[in-house]
């Protein structure tokens, strides 16, 4: 059984992202394997919030150069997860505003 530390990886903080917070949206880095229930139940119980709906993209690798070397990064998956309403803020998020 995966374990919730194990299911996201960490916090996406970009500009994107922090315009997301005042409608309830968060973005996470999480498991290539991680279902959107098990995102939804992760984020409950770490963050002890109410989840409404969890949306997920597989992030592609992209090709890069460095000099003569060239490579992918690597392909991840990024989760936007949609707050209730009455539900409260993560407050990780609230002090980086």
């Amino acid at each position: 059984m995966k374990m919730i530390e194990d299911i996201i990886i960490k916090p996406i903080i970009t500009e994107a992202s922090m315009d997301m917070l005042e409608s309830k949206k968060y973005a996470f880095k999480v498991r290539k394997d991680a279902t959107k229930p098990e995102i939804a139940a992760a984020v409950e119980q770490m963050f002890k919030v109410e989840v409404a709906e969890v949306n997920t993209i597989n992030m592609k690798r992209k090709p890069k150069r460095l000099g003569y070397h060239s490579g992918y990064t690597a392909a991840w998956k990024k989760a936007i997860v949609t707050l209730k309403p009455d539900s409260k803020t993560i407050e990780f998020f609230e002090g980086l505003n």
